[in-house]
Order: C-alpha cells, then sequence, then structure tokens
C-alpha cells in the first residue's frame, strides 16, 4: 500500500491586486509605497450615504485574464456582499461575486511540466485595508490605502499533487497576468496572494480533509507550507487522529503552519446580492474589441521563440525575466526581454542574439544587482555591438567591454562612437602585420621554436600580440598573420 501523501492535492485560490484605480470605489490612486491614509474614498472608510462605483478597467483586466485562461466569460455577472464585522473593513462587508462571477471553467497549461489545471471561476471583489501589529505598543495600525482597490480570485481546481506543482502553477499564472497586464505578480508586494487548500489521501482513495493556508506571499514559502502541511497530515492520520477541517496560517520563521479558526468558528458571511450594484452586463461587441486586442501569451511566444531556433532554455530564461514580454494595461508593448530580443532579431541571427543577451547582458546586470527593467543599453545600440562584432571591427573581448562601458556609463551616443572614443575598433590589417612583426622581434627564441614546428608556442606568441593590443586585434587573423611572417 502506498505511502499517505503520495495522492495529496492543492487547489488554490488567487487573489490579484489590479493595477487600475479599484474595482468598487472613486477615482482616488492606491499604491504600495504611498503614506499610510493618504489616498482614500468616502466610501471605502464607510461613510453613510456614500455609494460604489465600478471601474471599468477593472472589469477589461478581468475579462483579459479569463479569456487568457480560456475561461468562459459570462456575460451577466452579479455583485454580492460579504459581511462581517472587522477593523480592515468600516463598511461591515465585502462586495465580491461568489455566486455569479465574471468567468468560470477555464484552464491553464502549467509551463514546465505542461500539465492542465482546470480554473473553477474568476471573480471580482474588493480589497480590505491593512492591518500591522506592533507587538510592542500591543496595538494594531490599520492603512486604508489599498481598501476598495480591485481584486480578481482564480480559483483552481484540485489537480495539483506536489509542492513543485503548485510552484509551477504560481509562476506560470505570474507570467501570464504580466503579459496581459493584469498585475505584476508582485508577491512581496501583495500583489498576488495565495490561499492554498492542502488534503490527503491514498491513491484511488476519495480526498482527504481539506486545510486551507492564508496569505502566503513567495512562492518559497508557499512550498514550505505545502510541505509542512502534508506532513502534519500523514503524522495525524498514520497516528489513528482525523484531520480537522481549519483554517490555518503559516510561521515563516518556523517553517510550519498554525491553526486560525476551525470550521465550526468559520463566520457566518450572510450573503445577500448587493442592492447598490446593478447586474455587470457585457455586450458581444464589447468582448469581440477586447479579444481582438490581446496580446501574444507566453504559450505561443515560447513556440515562437523555439521556432526561430532557440533552446528550450533559452526561451526559459527570456520569458522568465520579466515574464518576456510585459504588456501595459492599455494592451502596448512594454521593455521586456523578448520584445527587446523581437527587435534585434529582425536584423541578426536569432541564435546569435540570445547568446548576447542571456550570457552577457542579463549576466552583467544581475553581477550589478539589477534587472532586466534596469537596462540602459537600447536595443539600437545593442544591434551595433553585434553588427560590429559581425563585421570584424570588433572582437568578442572587445565587444563585451564595450557593452559594459555602456551598462556603467550610460549614454545616447552611438555604440561605434563609444567604440572609437575607447580605442575599441579592431586593428587594420597593415597595423596588426606591424604589431605582430614587433612582437615577434622581441621574442626571438619563441619565433625559432615555431619556425621548428613546436606550433604550442604559437599560443605565447598569440596571447602577447592580443596583449599588446589590448584586445582589438582579431585572434584568428592574428595567428594567420603569425603563421604567414614565419612561413609556417
Amino acid at each position: 500500500m502506498a505511502r499517505l501523501g503520495s495522492g495529496h492535492r492543492h487547489r488554490s485560490p488567487r487573489a490579484v491586486t489590479l493595477p487600475s484605480q479599484a474595482v468598487l470605489r472613486d477615482a482616488c490612486t492606491s499604491g504600495y509605497d504611498h503614506e499610510p491614509n493618504t489616498h482614500v474614498s468616502d466610501f471605502d472608510a464607510g461613510i453613510p450615504g456614500t455609494l460604489p462605483r465600478l471601474n471599468p478597467k477593472c472589469v477589461e483586466l478581468a475579462v483579459r485574464t479569463a479569456m487568457a485562461l480560456d475561461a468562459d466569460v459570462k456575460s451577466v455577472s452579479r455583485f454580492d456582499r460579504k459581511h462581517y464585522f472587522y477593523s480592515d473593513l468600516p463598511t461591515g462587508y465585502q462586495i465580491t461575486q461568489r455566486y455569479s462571477p465574471i468567468a468560470k471553467n477555464g484552464q491553464l497549461i502549467l509551463s514546465q511540466s505542461g500539465f492542465p489545471v482546470r480554473i473553477e471561476q474568476i471573480q471580482l471583489e474588493q480589497d480590505t485595508a491593512k492591518t500591522t501589529f506592533d507587538p510592542r505598543r500591543r496595538m494594531s495600525s490599520i492603512d486604508l490605502n489599498r481598501a476598495g482597490t480591485g481584486l480578481m480570485e482564480i480559483v483552481s481546481k484540485p489537480d495539483m499533487r506536489s509542492p513543485e506543482e503548485a510552484a509551477d502553477y504560481v509562476r506560470t499564472l505570474q507570467s501570464l497576468l504580466r503579459a496581459v497586464g493584469a498585475s505584476d505578480g508582485n508577491m512581496e508586494q501583495g500583489s498576488l496572494r495565495c490561499d492554498v487548500n492542502v488534503s490527503v489521501n491514498r491513491p484511488g482513495d476519495a480526498p482527504g480533509t481539506r486545510c486551507e493556508i492564508k496569505n502566503l506571499n513567495s512562492v518559497r514559502f508557499m512550498m514550505v507550507a505545502i510541505s509542512s502541511e502534508v506532513f502534519r497530515h500523514i503524522a495525524l492520520l498514520e497516528g489513528g487522529t482525523a484531520v480537522a477541517q481549519e483554517t490555518r496560517g503559516f510561521h515563516e520563521d518556523r517553517n510550519e503552519t498554525f491553526k486560525l479558526r476551525s470550521k465550526e468558528d468559520s463566520p457566518d458571511y450572510r450573503y445577500m446580492p448587493d442592492p447598490n450594484i446593478p447586474p455587470l452586463v457585457l455586450a458581444k461587441d464589447y468582448l469581440t474589441s477586447i479579444r481582438e486586442k490581446m496580446p501574444e501569451l507566453p504559450s505561443k511566444t515560447r513556440e515562437r521563440l523555439l521556432k526561430l531556433g532557440l533552446s528550450e532554455r533559452d526561451a526559459g530564461v527570456l520569458l522568465s525575466v520579466d515574464s518576456g514580454r510585459d504588456v501595459g494595461v492599455d494592451g502596448s508593448l512594454g521593455q521586456g526581454v523578448v520584445a527587446y530580443f523581437d527587435q534585434l532579431s529582425r536584423d541578426h541571427d536569432p541564435k546569435t542574439v540570445v547568446n548576447w543577451l542571456t550570457h552577457e547582458l542579463l549576466g552583467q546586470l544581475t553581477l550589478r544587482g539589477k534587472g532586466f527593467g534596469d537596462n540602459t543599453v537600447t536595443a539600437s545600440q545593442m544591434g551595433e555591438i553585434i553588427k560590429l562584432v559581425e563585421q570584424g571591427n570588433l572582437t568578442g573581448n572587445t565587444g563585451k567591454t564595450l557593452l559594459r562601458h555602456m551598462l556603467d556609463n550610460p549614454s545616447t551616443t552611438s555604440a561605434t562612437e563609444l567604440a572609437q572614443s575607447l580605442s575599441l575598433i579592431a586593428l587594420e590589417d597593415d597595423s596588426l602585420e606591424q604589431l605582430c612583426r614587433d612582437v615577434l622581434a622581441a621574442m626571438p627564441n619563441e619565433s625559432q621554436a615555431v619556425r621548428d614546428g613546436n606550433m604550442n608556442v604559437l599560443n605565447k606568441i598569440l596571447g602577447r600580440v592580443m596583449k599588446q593590443s589590448h584586445g582589438t586585434a582579431n585572434a584568428q587573423t592574428a595567428r594567420r598573420v603569425i603563421q604567414d611572417i614565419l612561413r609556417v
């Protein structure tokens, strides 16, 4: 009999913060780094007599996400009130779409495994305020800035069987959300939050009792929390104790989950239709216009890159950096690394371009503690470097030197002008021949050894030529010139 745990399952609601004003609020901006309580609407503060307003941009982003997930977008959806009393919700209820969501029955193909995860539904709702507890003062501070901000909850079916699959799901979803401009997917800043349901069963048995782990804010912590919860379930079941259905939190310092409340303690939310928000009706023409403007999705981008001759690894690297194609909420292409690659590969061999990007540009940015978003070398400048190397005006080494200089000294000057000012342009044939003759004259013993057939010494002479040329000599050309002079 298989050990308990080989059939554990996960279903993962994802709360996605939409990068727009809000789903149900006045036109107040909300941001991660704003001063507390400086961007609060009257409705979100619970001022009597105020009414919510539906933000059309949030609806559009939800529809785009649903289409990207191949979900059934409903022509009519409705909003409900979820009642509970807590300090982070001044109105006493949260506006959500429990019973009639904006989309249902989608699918997400995981980027690493290719495994399909079913999407149960996608619903719009409003965010709550942020609560920060100060243990020394034993007080909680409430920041209403994010209250009312648009959320999109994406609920998956219990299809994932391991922490690794759950991580693959989140990373694939992040890439998709960024591609359609629905969210930056930044878990550390709360743009994407995960609640994970975990159950354990033997193969062939029905799913076990489900426990929910709330508010996981990184992929790494999510994987640790799932593993911890699976082992807890296994230990209980093998000890003859039933698993109680609970909502649990996660101790990041202890790498273990802890009880928040049991099923019996769960509040009765008293869901009811929201009388202040009419049904959301999406016309066929509206849906068609959004579908026509949908950007290229990561899965299609991967296929296209592979057809250009890129390896799975190189395509994966491009897609993993800023999710490759970064699309703004207006649908215009951003400055993702795949868009950068696309510009360069129009005029240069795609394999050559990807080598420069993955091994040089991205590598140098990483060494400087920067991401691709900090890149100051334009596609035009990068293209010039590649062209100069291809034409022999720069060697591979001097091309890399020029790129590093441009990263450290941002400039609008062309790569050609910079290469000339830094004396990096490859030596002309006459200059190279004279340099080789000077080196050979300074190394008579080595020169004679090469004439006598010891070709290993040739590398020593070549190294001296490259050093004295400061890398501007083409190594293959220099080797040929030396051999011609020595007549070997």
